[in-house]
């Protein structure tokens, strides 16, 4: 039976080693594809740990509050705007489902190669354990191995109304203007496995980008930290707090919010003592749909900064080429009369 994702297309799985496989053995020097020269140092140093160079933390609760829910919902709108990552605290999805779908997917990535082959993606879809985003042989390759299932999603799918619509609050738009992204949503989900590397500065666990998502949700699985987001044209290190998800807005808002919330750059670095595992939802509008600027965003002072586009060949335009920072969300950019991309 065809699915949603095989329609999209597909990426190389087959000719393209398992990273945890490889990190088993006593390797010295790091397969020259997997070496990237074309990337910052990674790890970076991190900066400080003062409130000011960490994402925005928001509470869930607060959000949902008559007395808080002003004030909150103003920082969420700043986060969104002025970060497009923020923490997610007191989220109201069940603590004994988060732990128990950690210990899954730590089971998962335990079992033995000829198990985890029974998931691995067939040829002509994107689902499955493997890499996502290898469109040629010669292609540089990210530290790391993906699994990819429809699991664990009512809940999420629930928390991710509920942001979505406190969103549209936050725009000042109508929630219709946000059923594109809300009703129907196509969620999917990454089980992303970085192993340690004997030579962790010279690759990165995955490239920098930008998610096509509407949101996405990440759980940290495992304690070591990885995530790093571009913020002022400096790396920061992302410190997960206990019993919280990180989330972040995707391409698909920043076209819906005409700009106003931005899709943000980043990447996973890896380090040579410890694995790091973590799982991305993403909250991605309906394929049979159509994404644009909300019309009650258009106004002559603000006009459009993305063409209207069908869902199902944005995300087969995605899917077609290697993650490359938020390059592919400027193939959607309308020009300005002077043939510059409008910012």
């Amino acid at each position: 039976m065809e699915t949603k994702t095989s329609l999209l297309g597909s990426s190389l799985a087959v000719a393209v080693p398992f990273v945890q496989e490889l990190a088993k053995k006593p390797l010295i020097n790091i397969p020259p594809r997997y070496v990237r020269p074309d990337q910052d140092p990674a790890p970076l140093p991190s900066l400080n740990s003062s409130s000011s160079s960490q994402i925005p933390v928001i509470d869930m609760q607060k959000l949902l509050s008559h007395d808080f829910m002003d004030s909150e919902l103003q920082k969420l709108h700043h986060a969104c705007k002025e970060w497009g990552f923020f923490q997610l605290i007191n989220h109201e999805v069940s603590s004994w489902l988060v732990e128990k779908f950690k210990s899954e997917i730590e089971d998962f990535f335990k079992l033995p190669l000829e198990e985890k082959n029974k998931y691995s993606q067939l040829p002509g879809d994107i689902e499955g354990y493997g890499h996502n985003f290898v469109v040629s042989e010669e292609q540089k390759l990210d530290w790391g191995d993906i699994e990819t299932l429809e699991a664990y999603s009512a809940e999420l799918k629930i928390l991710s109304m509920k942001i979505l619509k406190l969103m549209a609050k936050g725009l000042r738009i109508e929630e219709n203007e946000m059923a594109v992204l809300v009703e129907e949503e196509w969620q999917s989900m990454r089980m992303n496995y970085y192993p340690p590397c004997p030579q962790p500065e010279l690759v990165v666990g995955l490239c920098p980008h930008s998610d096509g998502s509407g949101i996405t949700i990440l759980l940290q699985v495992s304690e070591v930290e990885g995530l790093q987001i571009r913020k002022d044209g400096m790396w920061i290190s992302v410190k997960p707090l206990p019993n919280a998800f990180i989330i972040n807005v995707g391409d698909s808002l920043e076209i819906l919010s005409n700009g106003t919330y931005r899709s943000v750059e980043h990447r996973a670095t890896v380090n040579s003592l410890k694995e790091r595992l973590s799982v991305a939802t993403f909250c991605s509008p309906r394929l049979d749909g159509e994404i644009g600027p909300a019309p009650s965003l258009i106004t002559p002072e603000t006009p459009a900064m993305f063409r209207r586009i069908r869902v199902e060949e944005f995300y087969k335009g995605r899917f077609s080429r290697k993650l490359d920072r938020k390059s592919y969300l400027d193939t959607i950019r309308i020009q300005n009369e002077g043939g510059g991309i409008k910012q």
